[in-house]
């Protein structure tokens, strides 16, 4: 993992805390949360406060994260939005955590200026013993105040201040005078200043969690499904359609039925042909190394000498369809005819526009696993896991690939493969009148549920 790390692929973009005063605040909260303190002078955290120095020197690389509890967080400033998250337990945390942080930016500037601020997140759910449970996620809860309770403070003179303007004896109530006046000693004046963190609650309608092998709740989509990476782990749940990441057919069709995926070549601006041979490059540069051919460089050039040398068996199963789609998109040749039971199928697919979008493109890399930029870029858990595995080969070649292009434009990247990044309102649910599934180049899907188990028409064919 070193290689990731010196290239900036792993731990990269974290804030740096060096200064004596943060290593004092940042010490202060990490006591109140964990009853804990760190020796480190320096370290680094993520987006929630977590540092994987601290982590290594305490023994857990997820302290802020307790058992049977809800996710911590400590904020030492508000930069700490634009940094990763190193663990979540629902992928839709890193999201919810900033725009808590945007939409409440003056505030928090104001409060992290003389103290840092601690809170949880809390999914209202006590505990996830089951996949049923996961059903019961719906709504995330985000509660803070600094280590010195000035937001409580400050909302306990408020509550005064209030009660001061509406009884009408307050003015001769000099008891109440009194509290307010010692009050005001410890949250400062509210009334020009106010301390009032603003919009608190957040819908989860989609989301993955590493739970149980790994699972999908997709419940924006017209058919709410849950997908379980692990088929293992598996079970049929009241009020959606339950599927593994090992029924392809039926993920293709409830894809199609609902409208949630396009083709990469029906995307406005994207440019096919470079991404679809970019794609073919990760996958020779797979099937090179497994078979103990040197990739070289990693050039097309290279790629190509390398190719050669394979075994008619060694030959990727991907690259036949990737190939006959490229040939088509430059060239115009014959209509290719790939359906969800082609290796191919998953890897010209990315989500549509709509709120279950990330998340599926979190489940279209499970599909394609070899398209190694996409798992970077949208799972990076599975990704890393991956990674590990690898021929020395591969890890260099694609650590260098995604350190020259993805880390240099890492935005026009990611609109390139998956279109613009959404703003940052509130994921909700789909309008009433939600948009039909796309007819892109193969027509509106026509899968009835009773035969979701053969392969689905595809974008670049009917199925055979």
């Amino acid at each position: 993992m070193n290689l990731l790390i010196e290239r900036g692929l792993m731990f990269g973009n974290l804030l740096r805390v060096d200064s004596p005063a943060w290593v004092a605040l940042y010490n202060r909260a990490l006591e109140k949360l964990t009853g804990k303190t760190t020796a480190l002078t320096e370290f680094h955290i993520d987006l929630t406060g977590l540092s994987p120095e601290i982590g290594d020197e305490l023994g857990d690389l997820d302290y802020l994260n307790p058992p049977n509890g809800n996710r911590q967080f400590i904020l030492l400033t508000t930069e700490q939005k634009t940094a990763p998250m190193l663990a979540a337990d629902l992928s839709v945390y890193r999201a919810i955590l900033r725009r808590f942080i945007a939409d409440n930016e003056s505030q928090l500037f104001s409060l992290t200026a003389r103290d840092a601020v601690v809170g949880e997140i809390d999914d209202e759910v006590w505990q996830v013993a089951q996949p049923a449970d996961l059903l019961d996620i719906r709504k995330v809860r985000i509660s803070a105040d600094t280590t010195g309770n000035h937001v409580a403070e400050a909302d306990r003179l408020t509550a005064m201040i209030d009660r001061f303007r509406s009884q009408p004896d307050a003015w001769w109530d000099d008891v109440l005078i009194a509290e307010m006046i010692e009050q005001a000693k410890k949250s400062g004046d509210v009334t020009r200043n106010p301390v009032r963190l603003a919009h608190t609650s957040f819908d989860v309608p989609d989301f993955w969690t590493p739970a149980f092998g790994g699972v999908y709740v997709i419940r924006s989509a017209r058919e709410p499904a849950v997908i379980f990476t692990d088929p293992a782990q598996e079970v049929p749940l009241s009020g959606v359609l339950t599927m593994s990441a090992h029924d392809r057919n039926e993920i293709a069709a409830w894809l199609a039925r609902n409208g949630l995926a396009e083709p990469i070549a029906a995307a406005a601006a994207a440019d096919t042909a470079a991404i679809l041979r970019q794609k073919i490059d990760f996958i020779l540069v797979d099937s090179a190394t497994r078979a103990g051919i040197d990739p070289g460089d990693g050039t097309r050039a290279d790629l190509r000498r390398a190719a050669a040398r394979l075994a008619p068996a060694a030959m990727p199963a991907e690259l036949r369809g990737l190939a006959a789609i490229l040939r088509y998109v430059e060239t115009g040749g014959d209509w290719p005819v790939i359906d969800s039971g082609d290796p191919a199928y998953f890897y010209v697919l990315r989500a549509t526009a709509l709120p279950a979008r990330d998340v599926v493109n979190q489940l279209l890399t499970e599909l394609a696993p070899h398209d190694v930029r996409a798992l970077f870029t949208l799972n990076k858990t599975l990704f890393y896991k991956l990674f590990q595995g690898w021929d020395a080969a591969k890890q260099k070649y694609v650590a260098d690939q995604l350190a020259r292009e993805y880390q240099i434009d890492k935005q026009g990247t990611r609109e390139a493969l998956f279109g613009p990044e959404p703003g940052m309102a509130e994921p909700g649910a789909p309008e009433r009148n939600a948009p039909a599934a796309p007819a892109a180049p193969w027509g509106p899907a026509r899968v009835t549920l009773t035969e979701r188990a053969a392969p689905a028409a595809g974008p670049w064919g009917a199925a055979r």
